[in-house]
C-alpha cells in the first residue's frame, strides 16, 4: 500500500497556495461548514429538547428513523472515503490545519451524530404502557373485565427494538467494509487522480444508497403524520431550520475538493422531502387550533403544561390517543385441552384524540 509521505503532503499544500481561487474557495467553504455545523445544533436541539421534555416519542415512525440513520450514515462513510488522501495529511499538518481540511467530514459527521441521537431517544423515550400487550380477562360472569399487562411485546415495539439492531449493523457493516478498502488498496496522494475501481464503486454506492434512502426516509412518516393528523413529538422548529438548511449543506459539500454528485444528492432529497412534511405539519397545527387540541390530540382546555406535570403524566395522556394492543383470554369455564385462551390481537377501541382518527381510517 502506498503511504502519503510529508512530501506528498507538503506538495499537495504548495500546489494549492499557488492557486488563489482555489485558496479563496477553501476559505469560502470552510467559512460555510463552520455555520453549518453551529446550524446543525441549532435545528436538531428543538427536536431533542422536545422528545425529553414531553416524555414521549409517539408521533416519531420507527421506519423514518431506520432509513435516515442509515442514509446519514452512508453519507459519512462516502465522505470519508472520498476525501480519504486529504485526511491522511492530518498526520504532517498541525491540528489547526487537519480541521481545516477535515471540515466536509466533520460537517457530515456531525449531521449523522445528531440524527443518530433522535433514534436513541426513540426507543429511550418510547411510553412504557405501549411496550407489552395487554390481557383482557373476561370471565363471563358478574365480574367486570380485567385486564393485565403480559410479558408480551407489542408489534410497534417489537418493530422499534428491530430497527434499532439493524441501525447498529448497518453501521458495523459500512465502517469495516469503508476502512478495509482504504487500508488495503493503494491510493494516490493526489486527491484529482483517479481512484481505485473497487474505491469508486464502494464510494459510489454509499452515495447512491444514501440518496435513495434519503428519498423514501420521509415516506413513512409522512404517511404515519398523515394518517394521525396531529403534529406528534415532531419539532417544527428542526424542520423550518433544516429545511432551506440542506441544499446550503449540498452547496458546502459539492465545493469541497475530491468530491462529487453522489456526496451531496443525499441531502437535496431530505431538504425536498422535509419541506413537503414541514407542510404538512403546518396544515394540521391549523387543524389543530380549530379543534382545541395539542400536537398530541389532547383538549387544550384546563391542561397545565408538560413541564408543569411533568413526563410521566404526559405519556399517561398520550396512551388514550395511540391503539393499545390487546388481546381477550376467555373465562375457563368450560374450556377444553384444545380450547385456545389466547384470541387473536385486537386493538382498544376507545376513541378520542390520535385513536380516533386511526379507527376512521381502518374503517
Amino acid at each position: 500500500m502506498t503511504m502519503l509521505t510529508s512530501e506528498a503532503c507538503h506538495l499537495l499544500q504548495a500546489i494549492a497556495a499557488h492557486h488563489l481561487r482555489f485558496q479563496n474557495s477553501d476559505r469560502t467553504a470552510n467559512a460555510l461548514t463552520a455555520f453549518l455545523v453551529y446550524g446543525l445544533f441549532i435545528s436538531y436541539v428543538p427536536q431533542h429538547l422536545r422528545i425529553i421534555r414531553a416524555g414521549t416519542s409517539i408521533g416519531l415512525s420507527p421506519w423514518f428513523l431506520l432509513l435516515g440513520s442509515t442514509s446519514s450514515a452512508a453519507a459519512m462513510l462516502n465522505m470519508i472515503t472520498m476525501q480519504w488522501p486529504i485526511l491522511r495529511c492530518c498526520k504532517e499538518v498541525s491540528f489547526g490545519k487537519c480541521i481545516e481540511i477535515s471540515a466536509g467530514v466533520l460537517q457530515v459527521s456531525t449531521q449523522w451524530l445528531l440524527f443518530t441521537i433522535i433514534m436513541v431517544l426513540f426507543i429511550l423515550y418510547y411510553p412504557a404502557n405501549l411496550k407489552y400487550v395487554e390481557l383482557e380477562i373476561n370471565t363471563h360472569d358478574l365480574r367486570p373485565i380485567q385486564r393485565v399487562r403480559s410479558s408480551l411485546k407489542s408489534d410497534e415495539w417489537r418493530l422499534s427494538v428491530i430497527v434499532s439492531w439493524a441501525v447498529a449493523v448497518h453501521l458495523a457493516f459500512i465502517v469495516f467494509t469503508t476502512f478495509f478498502l482504504l487500508f488495503t488498496t493503494p491510493l494516490s496522494a493526489d486527491p484529482t487522480a483517479p481512484r481505485p475501481r473497487q474505491v469508486e464503486l464502494w464510494a459510489a454506492f454509499l452515495g447512491v444508497s444514501s440518496g435513495v434512502l434519503a428519498a423514501i426516509q420521509y415516506a413513512p412518516q409522512l404517511q404515519r403524520t398523515y394518517a394521525l393528523k396531529l403534529v406528534g413529538a415532531l419539532s417544527i422548529p428542526m424542520m423550518i431550520i433544516q429545511s432551506p438548511g440542506g441544499i446550503v449543506m449540498a452547496v458546502s459539500i459539492a465545493i469541497r475538493p475530491g468530491t462529487n454528485w453522489t456526496s451531496w444528492i443525499m441531502y437535496i432529497v431530505s431538504a425536498v422531502m422535509q419541506t413537503c412534511l414541514l407542510l404538512m405539519c403546518f396544515a394540521w397545527k391549523m387543524r389543530q387550533r380549530k379543534l382545541g387540541i395539542d400536537d398530541f390530540g389532547r383538549p387544550l382546555d384546563g391542561l397545565s403544561s408538560t413541564e408543569d406535570r411533568g413526563g410521566a403524566a404526559v405519556t399517561e395522556d398520550v396512551a388514550e390517543a395511540e391503539a393499545v394492543d390487546v388481546r381477550v383470554i376467555e373465562g375457563l369455564d368450560g374450556a377444553g385441552e384444545d380450547t385456545p385462551l389466547l384470541k387473536p390481537a385486537v386493538k382498544d377501541t376507545k376513541q378520542g384524540g390520535i385513536l380516533g382518527w386511526l379507527v376512521q381510517l381502518r374503517r
